[in-house]
Parts: structure tokens; C-alpha cells; sequence
């Protein structure tokens, strides 16, 4: 597999005859795209068939295709998602036969297999499309286009997003081995090649499985092949379909951010009914978890399902799109109506405690653990921000300046952090009952450091209350937790424990089914285990984190630069204000950075403790070179 091209090809030989074959899945042209060729004219034959899982399917010759469809009649038509395959091969030389059951090729010299498949979904309230008609387009484009042409639109496709970065850790004699050799060998002698090639593996994983006009990215981001999948495939929202999208902007591919915004569109619509059927409350609401059509309500057992804060959290999203790219259209037509309606409802919901006079959130839960409980402390950080940021939408739009003022006055009510007597941020805000020698996967306390932005240095207290809670928590945990907590160890600006933490998701992990043993498979998919995609997406916003932050008003080069990685370079990570930044180091020291304003914008650059004012030249560049 190259992650350059995502083109995967193998070859080999049958006697005297070398074989090659070639494969794709083209965002543009919609289809998966094989070709095999051998080197001798007239030595490719095969038979391809197409074989599903799914009962009531038949199989049936369409044209020059083959097909497999959902053979639904009547009102099942109506009641259940239709959906349909097709393959056709196009052989140069020798000869093709279309039977019922798969198609034959005969001694061609290659041949161009190419997939197209359908559902008869259009939106979560309408599975009223034609999977066959769809085939039948996006065939009939096909029907004209050759290998090359097919490849070259393809590349020009997938690159212009994934060359916008590039990343170089340094490298040893392992970058040459297997990923698996890899993997084992990373525990005693470290491969910063091998992280490099995660940081890329997690971008291209996002491009193939998040684009404009697809639904987002699920717990095995759309890598499912089984009937009964993990979770469902869902989307849970107390960590992890928001974790699929935290490299998103850092690592310069806002456009994969969309299908999130899509879904939240969705969630709005059906989110409103649930606020008002469970509580009475205007806005919109949505619970832990939600799925392809679009639930809002609580599931599952108590103590993780009645848990109000989805929709705030998500949020979060559209606030830090515009945040790095300064899309005041979008902030106006897509992130304040949502943003708005999520604030809403939380006017509504939170409460008086008695005891404190705080605005509370109750009933609700402390991910995953503690139970049903008032006053989460995630809850009020995750609020605390949905208010400020709103409020500070409705400003840069000139609207609502009421609802912006009591979204302030409330803000400041919220119960706030408190440190408890481990000198920890303690999880509940009423209760100081953390326990030290909890081992939890789920770090939920700690939101506002990562991705929050309300812990910082400069809440020097907060700050270390956080650092203690993280060490308390420990190292262990699934793929998903280990890439979390990279992200906060670089937010604290330990580039050791989060290098640390990377190494132990970047060990190899056998077990297939539950463990609650990180680590990665050989194909370099996360192990939560099982397989849960969250955690590769993670590791790459992590390791984004270790060297570029800009949560804090200025760009910081370099927080978090382990000993590891002595000397690289990082080109075309994106910081918040719309900047585009490469750097370069040696010797573990900054050796040149440059910083592009893609709106004009200034701040602050921050190298250790210097800090530089931006000031930038006719092509909006600022240059920071260190002698």
C-alpha cells in the first residue's frame, strides 16, 4: 500500500509469467478500480463472483455487468434499505463471458475490473432512492474510461489533500522491514519513521473515509466486515466520533471535516424533539450515542446513557472550524443555528444546587464511570465553552446580543473546576471523591485541557491539578484512551510521557476481540481491541499536538518535542487564525519556521519562553530563523 498514491498493488509469479495486481477505491469516479496484468500477452484468467453475508440477495447478469441486489417486493421495499453491486470487467485480448453466478475471463493479456454499489438511502427519513439506477450512472460514466484515465483522476483527487502535509521524524534500518516487524521492534529500539508513517496512515484514513457529500467517519471509520459490528458501527459521542475528528483541521483537511457537520444538521432536527419529549426544554439535545438515523435519546444502561452533553461537545466542532479557517458564511448559515440551539436547551436544563448555588447539570454521567450523578465536572466544561463560544458567535455576527449576554451571566455561574484533596481536577464538582487508584480508560474530567481550551499554563493551579489527575489514571488503557491521552500530555508540554504513551499504542496487539489492551494491529489499525479507528485518528492529532499548538491565542512551536525525534521537519500543519506553519529542528533545537497568514490575521509565535510578534512580508509570510 502507498500512502502517497492510495493505490495498493502486489505482484508474483506462476512459473515463468509475472503477475501485477492493482487496486483503488476513486472518491470522483465512485467505483473500486482493479486491474491485473501479467507480463506475457495472453496469461490472464480468472472468474470473478461477488459474495455477500446479507440473506434475500440474488444475483443477476445486467448488460455487460454482473449484479447482486436486496430482493425486497412490496412493503419490504418501503420498510428496509435496499442496495446493489456491480462489477464489470473490460479485458484487453482474449476473452469475457457475463454468466449469473460470475464472470469469466480467458486468456486476456489484462483486465479492468471496476465496482460500483448503491442503497436506496437519501437521508434519515427517506430510504426512497433507486440503488439499481444508481449503478446504472455511475456505470455509464465509467463505460468510456481506461485504466490510466481512471488512475489519473484518482491521484489528482486523493493528492491535492494528502500532499498538503508532509512529516519527517528521522529513520532507522527498521523504516525497510514489514509493519509488523515493525510494531515488535518499535518496543525496544524506537522507529520514528514508524510514527511518521502513522501520522500519514491516520490522514489517509480520514480522506477514504470522511468526504463532502458521505456520512461521517464511525467507529470503524466505513472498515466493517462483519454483520453484528462492534458497537454497531455507531457514532458514540462522549469521546470517540469526536477524537475521528481532532486532526481534521491541524493536519490541513478541513474539507474531510464536513460529513461531522452534515450529521449535525441531522442531530438538530431530531435532537429537538428529544429535548422537548424527555425535558420539557427548547433547543436541541443529544445523548451519548447516535447512529445512521440520527437518534438523540438515551440507550443503553444508565450510567453512560443519560448523558446531556453530545451536541454541546460536538459543537465544539464548528466553533473550531471557523476558528481555523475564519469562514464567517459558515459560522452564520451552519455553525450558530446549531451552536444557538444547543446553548438553548442548557438554558433550560441546568439547575440550582441548594447547597452552592452553582448551575448544575443533572442528571447526567461522568464518562464512563461514577454512575448517575449530579454536577459532571466534563458536563460544566463542555457547557462553560458552548456558552462562551456562542456568545462570541452571535458578537462576530452582530446578532442576538441579549441571548449572548445571559449565555455570559450564566456561563459564570456554571459550577466551576475545583482541586481536591489528592491535589487533583476533581471529576464530580460536588463531591471530592476521585479515587487515585482509579485506572479508568476514560479521562473525562481532564476535557477542558484537551480539546477544551479552558486549562492552560496560564491556570498554572488547574494546570497541575490536571497533570496529577492524568498521572493518577496511568498509562494503560485501550487504543482510543492511549491517543487521548497523547493529545494531553502534549497539551502539558511533556514531550516524553506523550512519546511514551504513543509507543504503547504503536505495540503489536494480537487479540481481536475485548482486551482493554492498547496497541496496533499489523495493518497499523488501532486496537481498542477490537479494531476501533478512533485511536489511529487520535495518534495523529496527537502527535499534530506535540509539535504545533495554538489554542491559546498565539502559535507555539514545538511544545511537546520528545528526545526521540532529534531532528525533522513538519510542512502545511494549520493553526487556529488561519495560518498554514512548516518547521524544521536538529539537535532537538527549532532551526526555521514558517508561518503563512491565509487571512491576514497576526498573533504571537512562542518558541520555549522567546515570543515574536508576526510581522509578515508582501506574500503574508513570516519567517522565524534561529542562528
Amino acid at each position: 500500500m502507498n500512502l502517497n498514491t492510495a493505490v495498493a498493488s502486489v505482484t508474483y509469479r506462476i512459473g515463468d509469467v509475472a503477475y501485477e495486481r492493482v487496486a483503488f477505491a476513486s472518491n470522483p469516479d465512485q467505483v473500486i478500480v482493479w486491474r491485473v496484468s501479467a507480463n506475457r500477452p495472453g496469461c490472464v484468467s480468472f472468474k470473478a463472483a461477488l459474495k455477500t453475508p446479507h440473506g434475500g440477495v440474488r444475483t443477476a447478469v445486467k448488460g455487460d455487468a454482473l449484479a447482486f441486489f436486496a430482493d425486497y417486493e412490496g412493503d419490504w421495499k418501503k420498510e428496509r434499505l435496499g442496495f446493489e453491486a456491480r462489477i464489470r470487467v473490460v479485458a484487453d485480448g482474449g476473452k469475457v463471458t457475463v454468466a449469473n453466478d460470475f464472470i469469466t475471463v480467458e486468456n486476456a493479456n489484462s483486465a479492468l475490473l471496476t465496482l460500483a454499489a448503491a442503497t436506496s438511502f437519501v437521508n434519515f427519513r427517506d430510504i426512497s432512492a433507486d440503488p439499481s439506477a444508481r449503478c446504472d450512472a455511475t456505470m455509464a460514466a465509467m463505460a468510456q474510461k481506461d485504466f490510466p484515465t481512471l488512475l489519473k483522476t484518482h491521484l489528482t483527487d486523493y493528492q491535492k489533500l494528502y500532499q498538503r502535509v508532509a512529516i519527517h521524524l528521522g529513520s532507522t534500518a527498521a523504516a525497510g522491514l514489514p509493519t509488523d516487524e515493525r510494531l515488535t521492534q518499535n518496543q525496544t529500539r524506537t522507529d520514528p519513521a514508524l510514527a511518521a508513517l502513522f501520522f500519514q496512515y491516520g490522514r489517509y484514513l480520514l480522506i477514504a473515509s470522511s468526504r463532502p457529500g458521505t456520512q461521517p467517519a464511525n467507529l470503524q471509520g466505513i472498515w466493517n466486515a462483519r454483520m453484528n459490528p462492534p458497537w454497531d458501527s455507531k457514532w458514540t459521542t462522549n469521546i470517540n466520533v469526536e477524537m475521528n475528528y481532532w486532526g481534521a483541521e491541524t493536519c490541513n483537511l478541513s474539507e474531510c471535516h464536513e460529513p461531522l457537520f452534515d450529521l449535525i444538521d441531522d442531530l438538530v432536527i431530531s435532537g429537538q424533539k428529544t429535548a422537548q419529549a424527555h425535558y420539557g426544554a427548547r433547543g436541541w439535545v443529544l445523548h451519548h450515542n447516535t447512529d445512521l438515523w440520527r437518534g438523540t435519546a438515551p440507550i443503553n444502561a444508565s450510567d453512560h446513557g443519560i448523558w446531556v452533553t453530545g451536541g454541546a461537545w460536538l459543537c465544539h466542532h464548528l466553533w473550531e472550524h471557523y476558528q481555523f479557517t475564519g469562514n464567517k458564511e459558515f459560522l452564520a448559515k451552519r455553525a450558530y443555528p446549531a451552536m444557538k440551539g444547543a446553548a438553548l436547551f442548557f438554558t433550560d436544563f441546568l439547575v440550582k444546587d441548594p447547597k452552592t448555588g452553582w448551575l448544575i447539570s443533572t442528571p447526567s454521567n461522568s464518562p464512563e464511570q461514577g454512575g448517575l450523578v449530579a454536577g459532571p465536572a466534563m458536563d460544566h466544561q463542555i457547557i462553560r465553552s458552548l456558552f462562551a463560544n456562542t456568545a462570541a458567535a452571535a458578537g462576530i455576527l452582530g446578532v442576538d446580543q441579549e441571548f449572548a449576554a445571559k449565555l455570559i451571566e450564566m456561563g459564570r455561574q456554571i459550577a466551576p473546576n475545583l482541586i481536591g484533596r489528592h491535589g487533583q481536577l476533581q471529576e464530580w464538582s460536588l463531591v471530592d471523591q476521585d479515587d487515585p487508584n482509579e485506572k479508568h480508560r476514560h479521562v473525562s474530567h481532564l476535557w477542558a485541557l484537551h480539546p477544551g481550551t479552558e486549562i492552560t499554563p496560564a491556570t498554572a493551579n488547574l494546570f497541575a491539578a490536571a497533570k496529577q489527575s492524568l498521572v493518577f489514571r496511568g498509562d494503560e488503557g485501550t487504543g482510543w484512551s492511549s491517543a487521548w491521552k497523547v493529545n494531553l500530555w502534549a497539551r502539558l508540554l511533556d514531550g516524553e510521557r506523550a512519546h511514551h504513551l504513543l509507543q504503547t499504542q504503536l505495540r503489536p496487539v494480537l487479540n481481536k476481540e475485548w482486551s482493554g489492551e492498547s496497541g496496533t494491529y499489523a495493518n497499523l489499525f488501532d486496537a481498542c481491541p477490537p479494531f476501533e479507528i478512533d485511536g489511529n485518528f487520535g495518534a495523529s492529532a496527537g502527535i499534530a499536538e506535540m509539535l504545533l499548538q495554538s489554542q491559546s491565542g498565539e502559535i507555539v512551536l514545538l511544545p511537546a518535542l520528545p528526545k526521540a525525534w532529534p531532528t525533522g521537519r513538519v510542512m502545511g500543519l494549520k493553526a487556529r487564525g488561519g495560518y498554514a506553519v512548516d518547521i524544521a529542528w536538529q539537535d532537538g533545537k527549532l532551526v526555521s519556521a514558517r508561518i503563512q497568514s491565509l487571512l491576514g490575521n497576526r498573533c504571537n509565535v512562542r518558541y520555549g519562553k522567546e515570543v515574536r510578534e508576526l510581522k509578515f512580508g508582501e506574500d503574508k509570510t513570516f519567517n522565524w530563523l534561529c542562528k
